[in-house]
């Protein structure tokens, strides 16, 4: 996972609560604007990196499968998205028809891409904090719930701030925020979560992907709990993170969608 590194941030600007499925998010309804910020990526990683020095760091011994499970993880993981790989491109155009169905994309580079909350037009330049997986990860979320993909890119619940964290940029940071939470760049996990997901991963292998939905569902509620505006990304971000240790490591927890928080999602 190279280059980790943000730039700018983009807030989403509410003008109206509502928004036709037909219309799309068009600027009549939303405003995107720039800042010099490093609000994601680089900011994130600051957060969710954060280790204290007494923090105990013990291993946890795999079985063959729950290797060969994470082996796969793992080269997920660290796939850069290409924009010259045709596989990348069609994952790209797939998640703008499951985004907004029926709006002709005129091209991968375009300003459309300000619409689902990607930094400019060129949303490859923002998969460098999440890599490839972080776009399939969109796109399962979008193909195995999409009520709540649109209703999260829609910004439908809730009573919203002026100034919203953009869609598509907050997906990349989950990506990134769940790797580092759950240690899977290590050879063998060495937090208790970590240990505790590999068992989920080795009976479900889209384990990944599917926690990366229940976390964005939860992180929207955290952020609507919060009142939360842009410039507290980082603070519900690491609520979020708390709530999803604390819910992983229940006793009473046989299987992902025994989460507390797998009961927000809405297919």
């Amino acid at each position: 996972m190279d280059d980790r590194g943000g730039g700018s941030f983009v807030a989403v600007r509410r003008i109206s609560q509502g928004l036709d499925r037909g219309n799309a998010c068009h600027s009549s309804s939303v405003e995107v604007v720039a800042g010099s910020a490093a609000w994601l990526g680089r900011g994130l990683s600051c957060v969710c990196a954060q280790r204290r020095d007494s923090d105990a760091r013990p291993s946890f011994d795999l079985t063959p499968a729950q290797e060969e499970c994470l082996h796969r993880l793992q080269n997920r993981i660290d796939i850069n998205y290409d924009s010259s790989v045709p596989e990348h491109q069609d994952a790209l155009r797939a998640l703008w028809r499951a985004a907004f169905p029926g709006e002709e994309l005129r091209g991968l580079i375009s300003e459309q891409w300000k619409e689902m909350g990607w930094q400019g037009k060129d949303p490859s330049t923002d998969f460098r904090g999440g890599g490839f997986i972080s776009l399939e990860n969109l796109l399962y979320f979008a193909r195995n719930f999409p009520k709540s993909f649109q209703d999260l890119l829609r910004k439908k619940e809730g009573d919203r701030a002026l100034w919203e964290y953009p869609f598509a940029v907050a997906g990349v940071n989950i990506t990134f925020m769940l790797i580092q939470m759950l240690d899977l760049e290590a050879v063998k996990p060495r937090t208790l979560v970590g240990a505790t997901f590999l068992k989920f991963l080795t009976e479900n292998e889209s384990a990944f992907d599917l926690l990366y939905c229940i976390t964005f569902k939860l992180m929207d509620h955290q952020w609507l709990a919060m009142h939360a505006s842009y410039m507290d990304f980082n603070t519900v971000m690491k609520a979020t993170r708390r709530q999803l240790e604390r819910e992983l490591l229940q006793e009473d927890v046989a299987r992902l969608e025994d989460l507390p928080s797998y009961s927000l999602l809405s297919r």
